[in-house]
């Protein structure tokens, strides 16, 4: 009887304990997707093309390396540890398949800000010029790369926080037009920070509120000192980037691998200067020297992070925000998901575990998704790979880059934006898509209603509403209070025809109509229905007609429910463009008939 008890809780203990285990190795592959892919990687489908997207992505890492280095103000060869351990702990981390984290031009631009102001260039001459035991390189370089470092800190660890706040499930707010605009602003201030590569121009430090404009305004005022090698070898670069992308391009599909052209323009601009010491003849800006090896770990700076706080929000923002959308948007097109919430713990560590090996902020750049998509990639192989081929430039081929042309780098960044650019297209899918919600009908307002309506924000909605109603039924000058009113984070009041030559009279002879897009009034309570009922009799009594698009079957219950309403002639429709029809058609019979309801 004692065996059979403990054989007995012997199973109980293992059924108890079983599914504990299991939950342990659930999370594991939760938190590590590395674990999830890593062992059904098929070697025969998925190397071959890896390998090829491996040895692409190595040649943009870095080249964007370096470049984005110099961007950030710190030595080039830390660019190349930015293109080194970020990418390998995304690709245990991460979830993004063809998310190739690196060195980013946004992050960069943001990191500048904080090395700059901490450790201007007037402290070069304050600093001992001996050469430190670190890779030979001077106390001024520690100095600048160890702000960088801090800022990569602090931003990493408030991208964890993200991660055990559960911020990650926020994200539906970060809409594709917000990202596009973000992103594609970015491309334009990274070809501005370029420009004085391209032309050979020697340009100070511009920061700060207008410092696009200052920067373009001093090439003007500057434009006598462009050097002309330089302008004459960034054009011959674009112009072969350019047309050899898009023969790669054209003939993707009947060649199976494609002319790395910046490989090949980086070993042949490197080999011309050498031959024809451009340095010195033309006075040509080359890369300079880059040392050999990694330098054992260094914790950043941790008395400045305050001091860094600013750009750390940037940082860990921007950079989420950006690598986040090209991991939905790879998501999306190869049939897979991506936990955003883990893409904070996997960009948070990115950030913080690197800022100890001498690296950069780093976040995920178009440019280089675009690369796997364009080469075939498979997973997180790919990158590993580049990984391999970027040690070896740090270790053998790293110095051989001394002679390579500012010029020719910055061409390759310019180039490499190029997908980031031509989203400005974007702006008329945006208009067209949306177009209803701009419609030019005569005298029709439409509103949209975007937030929960409750006795909190109730009494604010109906004051911000009446006073874009009474401004277009009383033919009214522009309110002070207007201005603020249309950009309340409730009302989303789009622009509307008018029948004369003065938008802001309406016509007396024609009956002014109303459409409130309910959409996103996900949530509302007693208050806030008894707010609408209101306000569809106060409309009524000034010969506005009220119409609600998109409403809820709750809400279209609870305002019947609680009576006044009209029910002569439909007020609730499906859409916004049901509406509108309605509405055109009433008035185009109550012309027929000559008949005014004023």
């Amino acid at each position: 009887m004692t065996g059979a008890k403990r054989k007995k809780r012997s199973v109980l203990w293992g059924k108890m304990h079983t599914p504990h285990r299991e939950d342990i190795k659930q999370w594991c592959k939760r938190r590590l997707p590395i674990l999830e892919w890593a062992p059904q990687y098929n070697l025969k489908e998925n190397l071959l093309p890896d390998t090829v997207s491996g040895v692409l992505l190595a040649v943009q890492q870095v080249t964007q390396g370096l470049s984005f280095a110099i961007l950030s103000s710190v030595h080039p060869v830390f660019g190349l540890y930015g293109s080194l351990f970020p990418a390998i702990i995304y690709a245990i981390f991460g979830m993004g398949r063809h998310v190739a984290t690196g060195t980013f031009a946004l992050t960069s631009l943001i990191s500048a800000n904080a090395v700059e102001r901490l450790v201007p260039q007037s402290n070069r001459n304050l600093t001992t010029q001996s050469n430190s035991s670190v890779l030979g390189l001077s106390e001024f370089e520690l100095q600048r790369i160890g702000v960088a470092a801090a800022v990569s800190f602090l931003g990493g660890v408030i991208q964890l926080v993200m991660f055990v706040l559960q911020l990650g499930n926020a994200t539906f707010l970060l809409t594709e037009p917000v990202i596009s605009a973000m992103t594609t602003g970015a491309a334009t201030h990274v070809v501005t920070s370029q420009v004085k590569y391209l032309l050979g121009i020697k340009m100070p430090y511009i920061s700060g509120p207008l410092g696009f404009f200052y920067i373009y305004a001093y090439v003007f005022e500057n434009i006598k000192s462009v050097q002309l090698e330089a302008l004459l070898l960034s054009l011959l670069s674009i112009v072969v980037l350019v047309l050899v992308k898009e023969l790669n391009e054209q003939f993707k599909r009947k060649i199976k691998v494609v002319l790395p052209v910046d490989l090949v323009l980086i070993i042949a601009a490197s080999f011309a200067c050498y031959c024809t010491n451009m340095e010195n003849t033309y006075g040509l800006e080359v890369v300079g020297r880059i040392p050999k090896g990694i330098p054992p770990p260094r914790a950043p700076p941790m008395n400045i992070l305050s001091a860094v706080l600013t750009e750390a929000f940037g940082v860990a923002l921007v950079g989420y925000v950006a690598s986040l959308a090209l991991a939905q948007g790879s998501a999306k097109k190869f049939k897979y998901s991506v936990d955003d919430n883990q893409e904070f713990l996997a960009h948070g560590l990115s950030n913080v575990i690197p800022s100890f090996l001498f690296c950069i902020p780093s976040a995920a750049a178009m440019g280089r998704t675009a690369g796997l998509y364009s080469t075939g990639a498979k997973t997180q192989v790919a990158c590993l790979i580049s990984c391999i081929f970027v040690l070896i430039v740090i270790y053998a081929i790293g110095p051989l880059l001394y002679w390579l042309p500012m010029c020719v780098l910055a061409s390759i960044i310019v180039v490499g934006l190029k997908g980031m650019l031509i989203q400005f297209r974007d702006l008329k899918k945006y208009w067209n898509v949306d177009k209803i919600d701009w419609e030019n009908s005569q005298q029709i307002k439409i509103i949209s209603i975007n937030n929960p309506l409750v006795f909190l924000n109730a009494k604010k909605f109906s004051a911000d509403l009446m006073k874009i109603i009474l401004k277009e039924t009383d033919g009214s000058q522009a309110l002070d209070d207007v201005s603020k009113c249309e950009q309340n984070t409730l009302l989303s009041p789009l622009p509307n025809g008018s029948c004369t030559e003065e938008a802001s009279q309406p016509c007396p002879s024609e009956k002014y109509s109303l459409v409130l897009n309910c959409s996103g009034l996900t949530f509302f309570d007693y208050t806030g229905v008894s707010t609408l009922v209101e306000l569809y009799l106060d409309c009524k009594s000034r010969s506005v007609d009220v119409f609600l698009a998109n409403c809820t079957a709750s809400l279209i219950k609870a305002m019947t429910y609680y009576g006044d309403l009209d029910t002569e002639k439909p007020i609730f429709f499906d859409s916004v463009a049901t509406a509108i029809s309605v509405i055109q058609s009433n008035k185009n019979l109550s012309k027929d008939t000559d008949h005014s309801e004023v």
